[in-house]
Parts: C-alpha cells; sequence; structure tokens
C-alpha cells in the first residue's frame, strides 16, 4: 500500500510524526506536508503563483519527507502527482480537534477531501490539545487500531476522526451539527495595536452518537462523509411545491 501523509499544522508538528511512524505499519510512507502552519486553511488552493518542494529540515526516521509553500490540498495535489498508484492520504493527527462545524473550515480535513476528489481514500485524524501537547504514545495503539479498521477495505472513503486524550473505544459517529457562537475577542499588542481573536463556543450541548459527543466521552470518533453537500429532502420539496421551467 503507497500512503501519502499530510497535516494542516506544518512539518515540524509532532502529530505528523506520530502518524507516519503508524501508517508505516500498514504500507510505504511518504510525507508532504506545508512549511509552515496552515491551521483552518479550509480547501484552498494556490493558483497564482508556482509550488517548490524541498526535503523535510527534520527526520522522519527513514521516511521520505518535504515540505510545501502551499496549503493541505496543495500537499495532496502535488503529492499524488509526483508520487503515483498513491492508495490513501493520511492527514493529521492535526493538534486541535476537528469536530461538528469545525469540519467547513478545517484544513485538516481538506486534505483528505482533495484525496477523495482524486480517486484516493483520505483519512483526517485529530485530537485536542491544552496546555501542553497531546500525548501520542497514549494515542499510539488507537491510531494503529483506527488505521487497521479503515485501511482493511480498498473502497474509496473520506473519514473524519477524533482521537479524545484517553481513548476507551471506537464508535462510529454522524457530525454534530448543533449551532456555534463565532465571538470576537478584542485585544491590544506590545505595540498598543489593536488586534482581535476569533473563537467558537458551541450553544447547546452534543447530541448522542455525534462526533462531539463520543470525544466528550471518551471514544475515539469515526465520521464517514460525503463530497455531495445537496439537501436531498430539501430539493424534492422545492421541486414539488416551487416547479421551475414548466
Amino acid at each position: 500500500m503507497r500512503i501519502l501523509v499530510t497535516n494542516d499544522d506544518g512539518i515540524y508538528s509532532p502529530g505528523i510524526a506520530a502518524l507516519a511512524k503508524a501508517a508505516t505499519s500498514f504500507g510505504d510512507v511518504t510525507v508532504i506536508a506545508p512549511d509552515v502552519e496552515q491551521s483552518s486553511m479550509g480547501h484552498a488552493v494556490t493558483h497564482s503563483r508556482p509550488l517548490s518542494l524541498k526535503k523535510s529540515p527534520i527526520s522522519f526516521e527513514g521516511i521520505e519527507a518535504f515540505r510545501v509553500n502551499g496549503t493541505p490540498a496543495d500537499c495532496v495535489a502535488l503529492g499524488t502527482h509526483l508520487y503515483t498508484h498513491i492508495d490513501v492520504v493520511l492527514s493529521g493527527i492535526n493538534m486541535g480537534p476537528n469536530l461538528g462545524n469545525g469540519m467547513w473550515h478545517s484544513g485538516t480535513l481538506a486534505a483528505a477531501k482533495q484525496a477523495v476528489l482524486l480517486g484516493v481514500k483520505g483519512i483526517a485524524l485529530s485530537t485536542p490539545v491544552g496546555k501542553s501537547e497531546p500525548d501520542f504514545e497514549k494515542l499510539e495503539p488507537f491510531v494503529e487500531k483506527t488505521l487497521k479498521l479503515l485501511l482493511q477495505s480498498q473502497e474509496l472513503g473520506l473519514y473524519n476522526v477524533n482521537f479524545p486524550p484517553d481513548p476507551t473505544d471506537i464508535k462510529w459517529t454522524r457530525q454534530s451539527v448543533r449551532f456555534y457562537d463565532g465571538k470576537i475577542v478584542p485585544g491590544v499588542d506590545p505595540m498598543g495595536r489593536k488586534h482581535y481573536w476569533f473563537t467558537v463556543t458551541p450553544l447547546e450541548p452534543a447530541e448522542e452518537d455525534t462526533d462531539r459527543w463520543a470525544v466528550e466521552n471518551g471514544f475515539v470518533s469515526v465520521t464517514p462523509l460525503r463530497l455531495d453537500l445537496t439537501d436531498e429532502k430539501q430539493l424534492k420539496k422545492l421541486m414539488k411545491e416551487q416547479p421551475v421551467n414548466e
């Protein structure tokens, strides 16, 4: 199996090192990641300037690794172009969760989506982070268990995985769609200039069996996703109640 590993935290993140190491148990691994952090970049692609591919400045213990002056989606597009016959793209392990509505702006998930757009299975993996880095050694058995679960099938698919700090088991989940409060937090930099931080806070408790609920209750959340955003129920309703072109 040919595996491409990327992320949105950048080539220096300990999360990508942990994921690349775990992935070696399942096939031949190549790492291609942004040269700087690209968190919350979403599915941005670079079209106004050329991209460059350079050897990673840090070692990945025998794994071929490169850095790109682009976005997570750029890394996947470039990686699958340069390395043909990629079977799966793994994105992460992100330093911070990608749950619920956070999926919309996640660069981690965007890399996995880009893989599926190119006909390759894509898996995004994330974990919460606090004042200290996540304990990737503690997560390692569940990372391997989750990869084994998702890689046993050759079918094309898109998956969003979130690990709690202390996992107890794995659950299949759906996306939490509860509303969030998008807060703007003002501040002042050392030069006395105003600046603003954007943050979000869930307004309601997580629904049972959703990704947020699973992680809050100690389960690894595995959510199968799709690229088609069509609201089929609403489409049928509109076609019936408000027909056009007739």
